[in-house]
């Protein structure tokens, strides 16, 4: 049965009888936001003014502006505004910027909390610091120890406590545990265990009398729920960092909205601002829900945008021109990158972009790369090249996804890629750190042969460390096989900014094809 967003057919009911003093309150959340301030595309990348117009796009600032504006019609007094991390990183907004612009969007909103995601360390304690001073809500982080960290020490909360209506809600703030190893947090902020550090604050301001308790947890559908099958005393958890999509209608929801482990409500609304979740609890006098429903809405060209902020995010977009010719590396040669060439056979743009993916992740125990053609928009010209150069070439946002696959499933992935050859498909593959040929006039799914990988031929059964884009490891162009690929992480850094960097430290880069596609 689908939940709807107010019928009574949406209350979860968790207990029995009546309650003596009900309070009913109203979360809207979001989270992974990534600096998202202009819309998107139903792909997550960049929208066209055009397609904007036509109302073919999705989120963007001006849009959220107007839903929670409208939510907060809808629902009264007793509401929170709170986000669960990772509103850092993703355009040049955040290249230009870095927190400013973030912490003056999310004043407009009026958020009341948020937690530390991982990307908000990706530029170390500095700029968190900057962006936590500029902020008129708490920034909360309960599994760290800042002490050590002179900069954090005094700014960032385990927990808060808001009031509305009359009662108190504790607000609880988790990051991943790993933070150390995806982002740049320093070696003086020390992460520890989500379950023991949620505990602590859950009995700390259950002392204090509060009996009503939301975690803003930047920490993955997976440790949300066992967050909430291993403490007591928490209510609602606003999630992020898997940018899971729960939902009663839309297709491809992970799970129900919300999800209920015991008494815990778990709740998260996919990432880039294309969601607002609004979630609405009923707590009996003893701070239990009794009563738990909602739905994320969707943020599509049916929002209106609100002017005042089109106009304002068009006014600081002004300085990215700055970005875009500034110059960033230089090339030896032309760097050739036309779509007939890259989406039929091995490419120099292409071997340029696997590389650098590798090259950035390698140190990870990566051993591959794969790069879709479709991926790839332009060629470059010899001389200087200009950051705005590198955004023709990869102009999607798409970040670098890292994950591990069997050999028999990059063997299937080659096969995807390579069986639209003669429609020109954007699957095709380019790669780095193996090898392979093509016998384009067989039968699609029997094309490649001769895989190597390190000097070695591949093993269907060995495990290999893979390296892609956000858009191809959930299944884009065809690449279905990697979206239940094992240890996946979409949230590495902007693909645009790796290859330019990558090239900069080449000097003078020399564009090349070393054989490791051959066309049989």
């Amino acid at each position: 049965m689908k939940l709807g967003l107010f019928g009574t057919t949406a209350a979860i009911a968790l207990a029995a009888g009546a309650a003596q003093a009900e309070y009913s309150l109203t979360i809207l959340h979001t989270n992974d936001f990534h600096d998202r301030y202009e819309p998107i595309s139903a792909y997550d990348s960049t929208c066209s003014a055009e397609d904007n117009e036509a109302g073919d796009c999705f989120g963007g600032v001006a849009r959220l502006v107007t839903a929670v504006q409208e939510a907060r019609g809808r629902a009264g007094d007793n509401l929170l505004l709170v986000d669960g991390g990772d509103q850092f990183q993703g355009t040049l907004f955040y290249t230009y910027y870095k927190g400013e612009m973030t912490a003056e969007f999310m004043n407009q909103l009026g958020y009341d909390a948020m937690t530390v995601g991982n990307h908000e360390f990706d530029d170390g304690p500095e700029v968190l610091r900057a962006f936590i001073d500029n902020v008129d809500f708490p920034v909360l982080m309960s599994n760290a120890d800042v002490s050590g960290e002179e900069k954090l020490a005094d700014a960032i909360q385990k927990s808060t406590v808001i009031e509305r209506g009359g009662e108190k809600i504790g607000l609880i703030g988790l990051t991943p545990q790993d933070t150390d190893e995806l982002a740049s947090p320093g070696p003086d902020v020390i992460f520890t265990d989500p379950v023991e550090a949620v505990q602590a604050e859950v009995d700390r301001l259950t002392e204090e009398g509060v009996n009503k308790i939301v975690v803003l947890s930047h920490s993955g559908f997976e440790t949300d729920k066992r967050v909430a099958e291993a403490t007591t005393g928490v209510d609602v958890i606003v999630g992020g960092h898997s940018n899971t999509l729960l939902s009663n209608e839309q297709e491809g929801a992970v799970d129900v909205y919300p999800v209920m482990v015991g008494d815990t409500a778990i709740v998260q609304a996919y990432a880039y601002g294309k969601f607002l979740g609004e979630l609405n609890v009923t707590f009996d006098d003893e701070g239990v829900i009794t009563e738990a429903s909602g739905e994320p809405v969707l943020i599509d060209g049916e929002v209106v945008e609100d002017q005042a902020a089109v106009d304002r995010v068009a006014e600081l977009a002004k300085p990215l021109d700055e970005i875009r010719n500034r110059v960033v590396a230089a090339s030896a040669a032309p760097i050739e990158g036309n779509r007939d060439i890259c989406r039929a056979q091995e490419c120099e743009m292409g071997n340029l972009v696997a590389d650098a993916m590798l090259d950035r992740v390698a140190d990870q125990g990566i051993q591959v790369a794969i790069a879709n053609s479709g991926g790839l928009r332009a060629s470059i010209d010899e001389g200087e090249v200009t950051m705005g150069e590198v955004l023709t070439v990869l102009p999607f946002q798409n970040t670098l996804s890292t994950f591990q696959i069997s050999g028999a499933t990059l063997l299937e992935a080659l096969e995807n890629g390579v069986s639209q050859i003669e429609e020109g498909g954007g699957r095709f593959p380019q790669v780095a750190g193996m090898t392979f040929a093509v016998d384009a006039a067989a039968d699609p799914g029997s094309r490649v042969s001769d895989v190597v990988i390190d000097g070695e031929p591949l093993d269907p059964e060995a495990t290999y460390g893979a390296v892609s884009n956000n858009y191809v490891r959930n299944g884009g162009d065809g690449y279905s096989m990697f979206v239940e690929a094992e240890n996946a992480y979409d949230f590495g850094p902007d693909l645009a900014d790796v290859t330019a960097e990558y090239m900069a430290a080449q000097g003078d880069y020399k564009p090349y094809t070393d054989g490791r596609i051959t066309m049989k």
